[in-house]
């Protein structure tokens, strides 16, 4: 919260010095206590030259700073950060003292437009993070759930760099691909706790996003901070916390292809130390034909869900939550078979239904560790973290039924110890994650990876911070996995541009979940036999900066990215005759991808009355492998070359927001499809309003339009094969939207 001078701060003394620059020594301590804070960092920043420095022992730090109008941040692991606006004068040093409060848990230091990630693990402020992370911020994460309200999906997608491709058309399951690398390489956590489990293709569709705060994102190999399921990167959803008064948000949506959504999220106190939050949704949506060949494009789904979180702060460095999900879910799709418009036998009936049964606990604690000066260990902290998920899915694929159990079990213990210039990590895991299929055979494992891990941060110079982290996996199927990664954040004082370089690498086990077995089953998949473990390396170099415009600063960032993956899994089809009819093997070759992806953005006052925001963002993006079918190298499937987006949105504060959206994807090689070799390039056109209506007491009513150029995939080719193909499976790869033009509109009330 930026504030100017008050009750927690205050002056000291003023004293001549120089007369082009001033000393300004600050003192930083707990609020609570006042013990100093050793290990604050005090930045002096006026957008184009920041300075800083980070307090001692006893909590004292020294900065040198040329005259002027400053915004002095204080920010530390486990404590709120807070700022100052402060006027330099030349000649004339300061003395001042600021106090710091306990941090909350989950939802960290928020400043004025800095925010501390908590996906990193040192909870730095992002533009002080070596590891780049990417923030989706409350703004734009309200903005997605007025346009799809019953689920994550859209919000991912219009990221840069992650793409969310569909696995199999009949049931709309879909994963995220981060950089090129398929989705069962991405790690979805809530909170930092895997309540959503580490497989299936549903889960993007099953999260509503209105009791989210922001959402962090971490591309290239995450494995030396969250273990081998995050080998292609992490995506962190960031809950919000409850305030100081009750607060309550309800919404209602229709769409324009008979989607339901009725979302409820609530939060408040009920004591001085404890509050609660609670996200409730029912959703459905009817199956839709929208091109008229007896399958079904859009599928049908009803579905409830339900989250309550509890909270616990003492305010003196000592806090938790706990939470627990429910969610229960019918989807229902495909239809008649062969299509009635290709030629072949008789048609048959042929419909796809998933009916899921899911639930989670979770909890974190975290205190300080108090103590003297002498204590080692002042000021450490030391946090819990555990979670468990369970989920059955009862799959039908015509006439085949697959039932099955996944369940995925975790437990941390870690400490982090705050010193000037550093911050230091260490800690254990335990992960353990089974999948039982009961109608096939074969498939089932049981993995159990105890681990350790242990992270550096460290400011070596005022113009290089750097980050070092390692993680030890001693998986119980697959061997010992090693996952370092060496991060650097270089910014000259005086330069409003950073510099950040990151390499990491890590390994995954295998489990029969891939793009192919999605849409096919695991039926039609040999039982599992002689697999290794993927082993992958990444890197990155990320340049971030402003450059001033007559309209306002330009922010620009643009990261040229490389992975390559030994031994990832293929499904590779069996001689024909063969029952079962697809087997899964290492590929003799790595998966190499690469790449730039560039974002920029600006913002204009005083536009209409109101504030204009203008966003563009292109990614290019090379990505090969091993061809399944023996002829040498191919480019990955459904991943576009080029891909480029804008977003223009208009907003008055208080009153509403207009939004259009223009994204442009590029063409992209086809697997096993009759039709075609390659996609078409096409443009989707979205556009949104959204606007607070008094006569509803201060109601918000939207309006949104998705696709209004009714880009169809079967307008080009048809969806459905004349005869089976991969695996058995009756669809072809969907590249691009299968519902052509929809619209939903609904209102929100706030209260």
């Amino acid at each position: 919260m930026r504030r100017a001078l008050g009750p927690a701060m205050f002056l000291c003394a003023a004293t001549a010095g120089a007369q082009d620059s001033a000393t300004v020594r600050v003192t930083v301590r707990l609020a609570d206590g006042g013990q100093p804070l050793p290990g604050a960092i005090v930045r002096a920043d006026v957008g184009r030259r920041p300075l800083g420095a980070t307090t001692d022992s006893l909590g004292r730090a020294t900065l040198r700073l040329p005259p002027g109008r400053w915004q002095l941040v204080f920010s530390r692991v486990g404590v709120q950060g807070d700022s100052l606006d402060l006027a330099v004068r030349s000649g004339q040093d300061t003395t001042l003292a600021m106090a710091l409060r306990p941090a909350p848990l989950v939802a960290p230091v928020e400043l004025v437009e800095p925010v501390v990630v908590s996906a990193t693990r040192s909870e730095r402020r992002v533009e002080d993070t070596p590891l780049r992370v990417e923030v989706v911020d409350e703004e734009e994460v309200a903005e997605k759930a007025a346009m799809t309200p019953g689920g994550i999906a859209m919000l991912l997608a219009e990221t840069s760099g992650l793409r969310v491709q569909a696995t199999n058309p009949a049931t709309g399951a879909a994963g995220v691909r981060m950089q090129g690398l398929r989705g069962r390489y991405s790690l979805i956590l809530a909170d930092g706790l895997p309540l959503h489990g580490g497989v299936g293709g549903l889960g993007l569709l099953q999260i509503p996003p209105l009791d989210l705060q922001r959402v962090e994102v971490i591309k290239g190999a995450a494995s030396a901070l969250y273990g081998s399921t995050a080998l292609g990167g992490v995506v962190n959803l960031v809950s919000r916390r409850p305030g100081d008064g009750e607060a309550y948000t309800a919404l209602v949506n229709q769409t324009s292809r008979g989607g339901t959504d009725g979302v409820f999220f609530g939060s408040g106190p009920l004591t001085p130390h404890w509050g609660w939050t609670l996200l409730a949704g029912v959703h459905g949506q009817r199956r839709q034909d929208v091109d008229g060949d007896a399958w079904s494009d859009v599928p049908g789904y009803r579905r409830a869900t339900a989250r309550p979180r509890l909270f616990w702060d003492d305010r003196h460095g000592r806090s938790g939550f706990l939470t627990a999900g429910f969610g229960a879910e019918m989807r229902e799709g495909g239809g008649v078979v062969p299509s009635p418009l290709a030629a072949g036998p008789a048609v048959r009936d042929f419909e796809e239904s998933v009916r899921t049964r899911r639930g989670d606990v979770g909890g974190v604690a975290r205190w300080v560790v108090p103590g003297d000066l002498a204590s080692p260990l002042r000021g450490a902290i030391l946090a819990l973290r555990g979670s468990g998920q369970t989920q059955r899915h009862v799959h039908r694929f015509g006439e085949a039924r697959e039932r099955d159990r996944h369940r995925t079990w975790f437990g941390e213990a870690s400490a982090t110890l705050p010193r000037a210039g550093a911050t230091w990590v260490g800690g254990v895991a335990l992960q353990r994650e089974t999948y039982q299929a009961f109608d096939v055979d074969g498939v089932d494992y049981a993995y159990t990876a105890p681990a350790a891990f242990a992270q550096a941060d460290v400011d070596a110079a005022p113009w290089l911070t750097v980050s070092a982290s390692a993680r030890v996996d001693a998986h119980s199927d697959y061997g010992t996995f090693f996952s370092p990664r060496l991060s650097a954040l270089l910014r000259r004082p005086g330069s409003a541009w950073t510099t950040r370089l990151s390499a990491g690498g890590g390994a995954t086990a295998p489990t029969p979940f891939v793009d192919e077995t999605e849409a096919t089953g695991l039926r039609a998949l040999r039982p599992l036999r002689g697999l290794r473990a993927a082993r992958a390396r990444s890197a990155s170099l990320d340049v971030r900066g402003a450059l001033p415009t007559p309209l306002g600063a330009l922010e620009l960032n643009a990261t040229a990215f490389g992975s390559r993956v030994r031994g990832p899994l293929q499904a590779r089809e069996l001689p024909p005759g063969a029952a079962p009819r697809l087997a899964l093997v290492n590929a003799g070759t790595p998966a190499v991808t690469w790449g730039t992806d560039v974002f920029a953005r600006l913002r204009v006052d005083d536009v209409l009355a109101g504030e204009l925001g203008v966003l563009g963002t292109y990614v290019f993006l090379r990505a090969t492998e091993e061809d399944p079918r023996g002829a040498g190298r191919r480019e990955v499937p459904l991943t576009p070359r080029h891909a480029a987006g804008l977003d223009l949105i208009w907003e008055r504060e208080g009153r509403g927001r207009v939004g259009l959206e223009l994204y442009y994807t590029g063409r992209q090689a086809l697997d096993d499809d009759p039709y075609l070799d390659a996609s078409r390039p096409y443009v989707l056109v979205g556009l949104l309003g959204e606007w607070r209506v008094d006569a509803l007491r201060g109601a918000r009513v939207f309006v949104n339009g998705e696709n209004l150029g009714g880009v169809r995939q079967t307008r080009w080719a048809p969806l459905v094969r004349p005869t089976p193909g991969l695996g058995g499976r009756w669809t072809t790869d969907a590249w691009t939207e299968l519902a052509g033009r929809t619209v939903n509109a609904g209102v929100r009330f706030d209260f």
